[in-house]
């Protein structure tokens, strides 16, 4: 297939909601981290399912049924092509990353975990890659260890090779964090793993929107991301997992479509992936990610990141010119996350300010709560940076920060 070059006010022009003015501002959408926005090849995907389409799965001895039921698995098929998967059914569908974050948690791990292993995590996780953890420790009398975090954001690996033992089960750690950016070395760290013989876990939230990621190259056990974050519908997710360990867990949710045969003394489920899907899925969200990933798969992605990547190195040479600026997670290694205090003021008053002006921005802990408390912060002010996103942008959401300024400091 011939790629579309990147033209960006075409790109623009394929997002309806970037067209729109906030506050009598055009719209400076710098809050992708939390959700990207969805180009039209999208929206048309879901109203097209709802419009002509629309059928439960799988069981239907009629034309829609017979419908639905193709393109829903065809997604599956684009989700296992877009990660390099080795089969579809190593595909789960789930509601999102954290969804499949706790599935692994409670179908593999609250499983096979005994009194005295350990689960090894990171100071700068999501919530999401913190809490199930330490549900399942307490349930199993595992033990939740944590990889330090240094003063420039980045894994201490000295401290992870040093607390990485035989004892380790599971290591589960971001690829790339959402509060400062940082894009963790997670092969070398897959590899050290392994060969202490721990099964690892991803969280690729924040970098299936910006790059390629290869499951089989990194060789990750389980590899978990949102459909929302990588311009699909909100509600939809991913799971990976290998299939000697899908085959071996158990599901965590019952009910209808995950069986094969239920009785009153006794159940068998189906085979994989859907053992893991209770209930009625969410089709037309799963259709709908498949037309984000189409859509992403027009371009060159290395070229939609070195875009992303110029625009973050605008932010950081602006911000060296501003005293009053304290930039939070100054990793070598970054996606486009600019994270940032102003000196004297409290961050959701600036993203008050910013918004008045019609950028928008995210502010606070970013749910990762721990990293902020090891900094000795209250949260920060987050621009995140999409392929859609332009220098322009950058220049107006500097221009409102200076006025910002004029009323906080």
């Amino acid at each position: 297939m011939n790629q579309r070059p990147f033209d960006l006010n075409a790109i623009r022009a394929d997002f309806p909601i970037l067209q729109q003015q906030v506050k009598g501002k055009p719209l400076v959408y710098l809050d992708n981290a939390a959700t990207s926005q969805k180009p039209q090849a999208v929206i048309d995907a879901l109203s097209r399912y709802y419009s002509t389409v629309n059928s439960n799965v799988h069981r239907g001895a009629h034309t829609l049924a017979d419908l639905a039921t193709r393109e829903f698995e065809g997604a599956r098929e684009t989700v296992q092509r877009f990660l390099n998967a080795q089969h579809s059914h190593e595909i789960i569908w789930t509601k999102g990353t954290t969804e499949s974050i706790n599935l692994v948690a409670h179908s593999y791990a609250r499983a096979f975990l005994r009194a005295g292993d350990e689960i090894l995590i990171s100071a700068m996780e999501h919530h999401s890659n913190i809490v199930p953890w330490q549900l399942v420790a307490q349930q199993t009398c595992a033990k939740l260890k944590v990889i330090p975090v240094t003063e420039n954001a980045e894994l201490d690996l000295d401290a992870f090779d040093k607390l990485l033992t035989d004892k380790t089960r599971i290591v589960s750690l971001v690829h790339v964090s959402n509060a400062l950016g940082t894009i963790n070395p997670v092969k070398d760290i897959i590899d050290k793993a392994h060969a202490k013989g721990a099964v690892v876990m991803l969280d690729g939230a924040q970098s299936t929107p910006h790059w390629p990621v290869d499951v089989q190259a990194l060789d990750c056990d389980f590899y978990a991301f949102s459909g929302h974050k990588v311009f699909g519908p909100t509600g939809t997710g991913v799971l990976y997992g290998k299939t000697r360990y899908l085959q071996a867990m158990q599901p965590y949710q019952a009910g209808g479509e995950m069986i094969e045969k239920v009785t009153f003394e006794k159940t068998t489920f189906n085979e994989l992936p859907y053992k893991f899907e209770a209930g009625t899925p969410n089709i037309a969200g799963a259709i709908g990610l498949a037309a984000a990933i189409d859509y992403l798969n027009q371009f060159d992605r290395k070229q939609l990141a070195q875009h992303e990547h110029n625009l973050l190195q605008a932010c950081l040479d602006r911000a060296a010119d501003m005293k009053d600026i304290q930039l939070i997670g100054r990793a070598k290694n970054k996606a486009g996350v600019f994270s940032f205090l102003l000196k004297g003021a409290h961050p959701h008053d600036v993203g008050t300010l910013l918004d008045q002006q019609g950028v928008a921005v995210r502010t606070g802990h970013h749910c990762a709560m721990p990293i902020m408390d090891q900094f000795g912060i209250p949260g920060t002010v987050r621009a995140s940076f999409a392929f859609y996103n332009t220098l322009e942008e950058v220049d107006h959401f500097f221009a409102a920060l200076e006025k910002a300024k004029t009323f906080l400091l």
